[in-house]
């Protein structure tokens, strides 16, 4: 044991867990919800845990559960295809302004971000006019897949579908210009596939509770419910993940082409490209993969690919440093890193625990809000991100060490 690099859980039944989290806490309802999952008859070999493990609606955040014959939508989530955009540009520290507030209300005005209205009608946080670009992606890319899903499953047609094509959403969703150890500028961003992949996601993984019950199948959790392969739920939940994982993917690359036009048309910096280097890549989904030579479906909620060579974005909390990495390859965390810092605490006992004088000094020398609505967001309500970092050292490299100094919270 003292020789791996990870700590092993093991369940009086069922598989064990590969957790790397030496140096950092796993609580005990991520510990139970990850033996939980072990105890599934169609898991293959064992669960890897990253280093950012936490309790999660449904299933473990930091996860990753490699599966034969079956598939668990509440081990994907309902923020399908959730993930992280970078880009490095041509710019450095000295070509930006002193104040930075121009650029942060240009990128807040240019990307729709937030929720009001319960979502309805005049919501900020959507398109009231689609821009012709993310119509023109929406119409050539997305909705013909989309109306063949709801042609089979049509109570998943509740709007908000093209109009939050291109938006930010809420919560821990970001836009961040960064700084990296040469002092060159990045954009980076963080986002899903918004209230449609929710909506799918909510859907599939009410459908599932009721197939287990329709079948007499008794779980640990009924949150682990599943569809086994070769039903016709099975098949359509795939559909369905693979368009939202699409939709995210579009959804993070429109909204990167907004920020940098935003910041082009600011005014305070001088012409730049901004496409030296671009990642984007997912860290809640599912994809079928070859492991130990077989192949199976890996599910990865909160955790990052990273096979050898793999780029990939591991970003901090507010004030604290992200990292550009790039995978080793490691076959026993099934090619995986973890998608952050991970929360080292409920929002509510973030919004109990600090106060807005904390937030200000946790997040001195950053352009963004400083008020009491961000709160559950700030740094200290996460694990400390260098300790991720040594804990799955084996996983990744660090290729750049980025630091924020322009953050827009949804």
């Amino acid at each position: 044991m003292s020789e791996t690099t990870y700590n092993v859980i093991a369940p009086e039944h069922g598989l064990p867990v590969k957790a790397w989290t030496k140096g950092v806490p796993l609580e005990d309802a991520a510990r139970q919800q990850l033996l939980n999952a072990a105890q599934l008859p169609f898991v293959f070999k064992w669960i890897a845990a990253m280093p950012d493990v936490h309790w999660g609606i449904g299933a473990t955040v930091g996860s990753v559960i490699p599966t034969k014959g079956a598939i668990i939508p509440a081990a994907v989530g309902v923020d399908i295809g959730c993930g992280m955009m970078a880009v490095q540009t041509s710019l450095n520290a000295r070509d930006l302004p002193d104040s930075l507030k121009g650029i942060r209300t240009a990128i807040e005005t240019a990307v729709p971000h937030g929720r009001t209205n319960h979502g309805g009608a005049g919501d900020r946080g959507a398109w009231g006019d689609i821009p012709e670009r993310n119509q023109g992606v929406w119409q050539a890319e997305l909705k013909v897949r989309y109306d063949a899903i709801l042609a089979k499953h049509p109570k998943l047609d509740r709007g908000n579908h093209a109009n939050h094509l291109g938006t930010l959403g809420t919560g821990n969703h970001f836009i961040e210009i960064c700084l990296d150890e040469a002092e060159t500028v990045w954009f980076m961003l963080h986002s899903g596939s918004r209230g449609v992949g929710n909506r799918m996601g909510t859907y599939f993984i009410d459908l599932a509770r009721k197939d287990m019950k329709r079948f007499f199948i008794n779980l640990p959790d009924v949150d682990l419910a599943y569809f086994p392969e070769r039903t016709e739920h099975f098949d359509d939940y795939v559909e369905a993940v693979e368009w939202a994982q699409d939709y995210a993917r579009w959804n993070r690359h429109l909204m990167m082409e907004q920020v940098v036009a935003s910041v082009r048309n600011s005014g305070g910096v001088p012409a730049f490209t901004a496409e030296v280097q671009a990642i984007n890549c997912h860290h809640n989904y599912v994809a079928r993969e070859s492991h130990y030579g077989e192949n199976v479906l890996v599910t990865r909620k909160g955790a990052v690919r990273a096979r050898e060579g793999d780029m990939g974005i591991i970003p901090g909390s507010m004030g604290a440093r992200s990292y550009i990495v790039r995978g080793k390859g490691n076959p026993e965390s099934f090619c995986s890193c973890s998608h952050g810092a991970g929360r080292a605490m409920s929002r509510n006992e973030a919004k109990r625990r600090f106060t807005v004088e904390d937030h200000v000094r946790m997040t001195e020398g950053i352009e963004c809000r400083k008020d009491e609505d961000v709160i559950d967001e700030t740094p200290a309500a996460y694990k400390p991100i260098d300790a991720v970092m040594a804990a799955q050292a084996d996983l990744v490299e660090i290729v750049h060490t980025l630091r924020q100094v322009v953050c827009v919270k949804g």
